[in-house]
């Protein structure tokens, strides 16, 4: 009979074991972690566990249908401190809003670990892994509080944690992703949206940066205190906060920034005392800046970049020295090849796409805006175009040049690998293909339809004198 209630009460247990992998709701998953032993994988499949869950023992926890944990506004949702966890699969909502203790989705302590197609809502902190190397995390989504941005906390946080791996992640609404303190990060195919700084980087060598998109933050990404980091093949667009630089450069030494698509920021890339080093050199090369207010700004004092085979297409200002003077020491000609400028006004008579007068960058009013900012009121008023004018056309009021590109391509450079924006939800860049057709309406309804006037004829005509029906006796009384 004992015998017959025990089976009888293991039959009825909403618990189910098959092998080694434990299957449990996710209000079960409490009782469920306590009774795992190390190397367990256990299975939840939906539901909804209401609190703050904490897992002390290296298992994997697999979401099926979606689970839930929902810490309800207050603490941390989940903790985990014990090497090579997994997590998979579920969504972790409402954290508390309480900076000083820097309430998260997930936070992290502990190395290896794998966080993998979560959905994180309503999180102050995202994801915050500290002392955790060797860490991936890969597809998850994360949206922070509707908070002010000050107020808010950082979507992705990784703090003294070498060799992580960030990949396919979105960040909506955030603060910052901060990257502090770590070696060997890799961030690979995220999108970063929406917050104050995409990235901000300190202190961080050896980091690849490749194939992200860093858009409509007040900075995309503002890199610190670091050594050999490359950025390659991102989208930097739409950046235009109170700094509102695609990507700012402060104390970098040889870094690598290459085939980007800066795309209409208030700045492209702004460059302050990169490299630092005098044995440094910083390669910004095979890059788009197109349609920002200003290509790149650079502090006079920098030295040591090599600056080639980029475009400049249509900023309003193409490369600015910040406080006004002049670049030197810096590359922009390079191995036979210069960069693109949209304004050059020269000309390739040999067909080899290089130009065969340099370029010069000595816009007077790039030097006045330099030094005077409120300036940009006037950009285009006709009152700045006789003030280039007059700078053109008089040597004795022409700025000296802020760089020389001797040998200026006449075909601009097109990043292929770099992601696109999403010409459904990224970007204004319709009303330029719109423009051409506008034009042409234009004409047609000033020309079509109108009448048409024919001018009389009112050049003077030659005269002829004819005499006809008269006889002689007339002729005659005529004289």
């Amino acid at each position: 009979m004992i015998i017959f209630l025990a089976v009888l009460m293991l039959g009825a247990s909403p618990v189910a074991r098959a092998e080694d992998i434990v299957r449990v709701s996710a209000d079960q998953l409490p009782e469920a972690v306590a009774a795992a032993q190390p190397g367990d994988t256990i299975e939840v499949i939906g539901g909804v566990l209401n609190g703050n869950l904490v897992i002390d023992k290296s298992i994997s926890l697999i979401g099926i249908n979606s689970p839930v944990i929902d810490a309800g506004f207050h603490g941390t949702v989940l903790t985990l401190n014990a090497p090579g966890t997994t997590v998979n699969g579920f969504t972790l909502r409402n954290s508390g809003d309480k900076l000083i203790t820097e309430d998260a989705g997930i936070n992290v302590g502990a190395p290896n670990v794998l966080l993998e197609d979560n959905q994180l809502d309503d999180v102050l902190f995202g994801i915050y892994v500290h002392s955790g190397p060797g860490a991936t995390l890969r597809r998850n989504t994360i949206t922070g509080k509707d908070l002010d941005i000050a107020r808010r906390g950082d979507l992705i946080r990784i703090w003294d944690s070498d060799d992580v791996l960030v990949e396919e992640n979105k960040t909506i609404n955030g603060r910052d992703a901060v990257l502090w303190y770590s070696e060997r990060l890799t961030l690979r195919g995220n999108e970063f949206t929406h917050g104050r700084y995409g990235l901000h980087f300190m202190y961080c060598d050896d980091a690849l940066i490749e194939g992200n998109k860093l858009t409509y933050n007040s900075v995309g990404a503002y890199l610190m205190y670091g050594r050999r980091m490359h950025l390659i093949d991102n989208l930097i667009a739409f950046n235009r906060g109170p700094s509102g630089y695609g990507i700012g450069l402060k104390d970098m030494d040889d870094s690598v920034i290459t085939g980007n698509r800066f795309l209409d920021n208030r700045v492209g890339a702004y460059v302050d005392g990169s490299p630092r080093e005098l044995d440094s050199t910083g390669i910004i090369e095979d890059n788009l800046f197109a349609y920002n207010d200003t290509g790149m700004e650079l502090l006079p004092s920098v030295r040591h970049n090599r600056v080639r085979n980029n475009s400049f297409i249509e900023n309003e200002q193409q490369v600015v020295v910040a406080g006004g003077g002049q670049l030197v020491a810096n590359e922009w000609t390079a191995d036979g090849r210069g960069n693109y400028w949209s304004d050059y006004a020269g000309y390739d008579a040999d067909g080899d796409g290089l130009g065969e007068i340099d370029y010069r960058a000595e816009r007077l009013l790039d030097s006045l805006i330099s030094r005077r900012p409120e300036l940009r009121l006037f950009l285009y008023s006709p009152v700045i175009n006789a003030v280039d004018f007059a700078a053109r056309a008089f040597p004795l009021v022409r700025p000296q040049p802020i760089l020389v590109d001797t040998l200026p391509l006449t075909t601009p450079y097109m990043p292929t690998v770099a992601p696109r924006p999403d010409s459904d939800k990224e970007g204004n860049f319709w009303p330029l293909l719109l423009l051409p057709a506008g034009l042409i309406v234009l004409y047609a309804i000033l020309h079509v339809g109108q009448r048409r006037y024919q001018m009389p004829d009112i050049s003077p005509q030659p005269t002829h004198t004819m005499i006809v029906g008269l006889d002689q006796g007339d002729a005659s009384h005529g004289r």
